[in-house]
């Protein structure tokens, strides 16, 4: 290979790296990773990642920009932390991923239909209303997300874990006439709206 394809090469590695730094939560630290794959070895759900951590590190700094910010590997993290407790550098690898995941979903490049991803926007579309959870609402969503035969086929075979959490007292079916919420609703409506100002300008549309 040529010196100029080298340096041509080599900046098109640095650029994506240098995109990831400045875009996605702590991502300064990817360079940071050693690649001992001990990340890859703690995660419980490891073996169905479609690329580990310790390789998305690696095809960052590599430049493998649409391989990344299209793969469902980010939306497999469960925060379950291991991997941040077991890295020999302290990355905070969780935080990346869900970085990474972020930043994909407002590049509009993650992955149609991948289910974590769809959960997460349910979950959000649910707490942003009242800036608390409403978990029969939320239950119920996830139930018909579907469509309306198959949310009934879902809400049949999940009615005994239902009845259960009702006599519990940990589901109530008044929620669905509103449910509880934080006093000022309109002050996490500014603080959201005020946080989707600041992204957009840092993507450069406002």
């Amino acid at each position: 290979m040529s010196d100029a394809n080298n340096r041509a090469l080599g900046a098109y590695r640095s650029n994506f790296l240098k995109e990831v730094e400045a875009n996605v939560e702590e991502g300064h630290w990817v360079k940071m990773c050693m690649q001992c794959g001990v990340c890859a070895g703690s995660c419980p759900l490891g073996p169905h990642w479609q690329h580990s951590p310790q390789k998305i590190f690696m095809m960052i700094r590599a430049g493998k920009r649409d391989e990344v910010l299209t793969s469902d590997s980010m939306w497999m993290c469960t925060s379950c932390y291991n991997c941040i407790v077991r890295c020999p550098r302290k990355l905070p690898i969780t935080h990346i991923m869900h970085g990474l995941a972020n930043y994909a979903h407002r590049l509009g490049l993650a992955p149609k239909g991948q289910p974590t991803r769809e959960i997460a926007k349910l979950f959000w579309d649910n707490l942003v209303k009242t800036g608390r959870v409403n978990e029969l609402k939320f239950s119920l969503a996830m139930y018909f997300k579907d469509g309306f035969g198959q949310g009934i086929k879902n809400a049949m075979a999940m009615q005994g874990v239902g009845l259960g959490l009702v006599k519990a007292k940990r589901l109530n079916p008044l929620e669905l006439l509103g449910g509880h919420g934080c006093k000022d609703k309109a002050g996490i409506h500014k603080m959201v709206a005020k946080a989707r100002e600041i992204e957009d300008r840092r993507k450069g549309l406002a």
